[in-house]
């Protein structure tokens, strides 16, 4: 299972609590501008001379445990007064000071989002507007400067953290599931997504933890979490380095399924409308005069039609889908067999760039070569498992790109010393899965990407990379 993202134009922007904020000028921030003077006295409380306008600070202090006009909240009179100056819109005067204006840039800076152009077409006007969950931490900052300290370093952090400096280079994107389940990732935070645990993954990952070389090539795996009742492991977002990626899902192995499966279902032979209906959808001469007599096929027939039918029981890997920087994602490769045809998909994956080409061809051969020292891949029949290739033309021109390997839902540990080579073929019994088999005829096809002719009937967009 793999997940992408698709980029939105990336702007530098202060992070924002999800609200409707407008910025109160469209007047560009001027950083070099000149801050005014303390006033007199106002050294005893340095922050008062910063003020936002805003309209729910009696509803804030009530959020943050005090209630509203509560002996508890450690406030003078003349402290409260102050900030019911600020709920009212800033318009009195604090200490001598005049409020925030829209000449003020320092002040915009730090406290006033960037400009929301989907607020501001909610908005009936284009001057700053508030609701009641729309407080900068900046405010309640000042309050707690003033009155309760107990509290204060929590608000102190929480300002870091909307900090300007902090939040500039922070990218936000919808995501994308490039293949596999639907439903099966969900967007984190702090460069990671989670994914539904199964057991078997969830297992395979701790392992790897203990394997030097497997950690080089997966997923950084940061434990397991729990959201909205549904387990998930945690896992590093392999897109987040890039600036605009381009993913392609390639699964690895000669088979697709286990051995276990294959034989669970013989064990239980049924008849599978809904398998019979995916094969004729395909290739509706594929099914035998009985199968469409019964207009249904057994479950270990399917799975056998369906590895011949791609480049998976020949190259031991198949394209399971690709998602362009600029297009939508495209699952539609099954019948992608010849070492032609995987090679013409692949030469516009990358754009015709060699430069992409040989950074691919490279890590690529730094994974096998990981691989074979590895004791827990030598130990383990790796099912539907998968390699993530990952690059992008970033602005600067440099183009960036990565391989991972993926998705461990299948991957069965052996019995006793038993160990795999990976390269022998498959005989049922065996558990020889092929996954370095197909490997080395992906290296080898990088490597002669150029050499390989397009298909009969088709032509590339571009003169062939390398």
């Amino acid at each position: 299972m793999v997940i992408g993202r698709v980029p939105k134009p990336y702007r530098p922007c202060l992070r924002q609590r999800r609200s409707n904020y407008t910025r109160a000028s469209s007047t560009p921030i001027n950083c070099n501008a000149t801050v005014p003077p303390l006033p007199a006295g106002a050294g005893d409380d340095p922050l008062a001379q910063v003020a936002a306008p805003s309209s729910g600070g009696a509803r804030d202090r009530a959020q943050d445990g005090v209630a509203p006009g509560s002996a508890q909240s450690g406030r003078s009179e003349d402290a409260k007064k102050e900030e019911q100056k600020l709920d009212n819109g800033g318009s009195d005067k604090i200490q001598g000071h005049s409020p925030v204006s829209e000449s003020n840039d320092i002040h915009n800076l730090l406290l006033l989002p960037p400009n929301n152009q989907k607020a501001r077409r909610g908005s009936a006007s284009s001057t700053t507007s508030t609701s009641s969950d729309e407080e900068l931490p900046m405010r309640s900052l000042v309050a707690a400067m003033r009155g309760n300290k107990s509290r204060s370093w929590g608000l102190i952090k929480q300002v870091v953290h909307w900090s300007p400096f902090v939040q500039v280079y922070k990218k936000k994107y919808p995501w994308v599931q490039l293949a596999g389940h639907n439903g099966a990732f969900k967007p984190c935070d702090n460069g990671t997504i989670l994914k539904k645990l199964t057991e078997k993954e969830f297992v395979c990952l701790n392992k790897i933890l203990d394997d030097s070389y497997m950690l080089q090539i997966t997923p950084k795996f940061h434990g397991k979490v729990e959201k909205e009742g549904v387990e998930y492991v945690k896992l590093q977002d392999l897109l987040a380095e890039f600036d605009n990626p381009s993913v392609c899902d390639i699964k690895m192995g000669t088979r697709t399924y286990l051995e276990e499966e294959l034989i669970k279902a013989r064990e239980k032979l049924t008849m599978r409308k809904d398998m019979y209906e995916k094969m004729v959808k395909v290739d509706k001469n594929e099914p035998t005069e009985e199968e469409h007599n019964f207009k249904a096929v057994t479950k270990p027939r399917y799975m056998q039609w369906r590895e011949r039918l791609s480049s998976t029981a020949t190259l031991g890997f198949r394209i399971d889908g690709i998602k362009q920087a600029d297009r939508d994602p495209d699952k539609n490769f099954k019948t992608v067999r010849t070492n032609q045809e995987v090679a013409y998909v692949l030469r516009k994956h990358i754009d015709y760039r060699d430069e992409t080409r040989l950074k691919l061809l490279e890590r690529l051969k730094e994974i096998r070569s990981t691989l074979e020292k590895s004791k827990f891949f030598a130990s383990h029949e790796v099912i539907g498992s998968s390699l993530l290739l990952v690059h992008d033309q970033p602005a600067d021109g440099v183009a960036r790109a990565n391989v991972w390997m993926i998705d461990f839902g299948k991957t069965t540990p052996l019995n006793g010393d038993k160990s795999l080579d990976h390269r022998t073929p498959w005989v049922e019994g065996n558990q020889e899965d092929g996954y370095l088999f197909g490997l080395d005829n992906l290296v080898e096809l990088f490597e002669n990407l150029s050499n390989i002719p397009a298909p009969e009937g088709l032509e590339d967009d571009q003169p062939a990379v390398g």
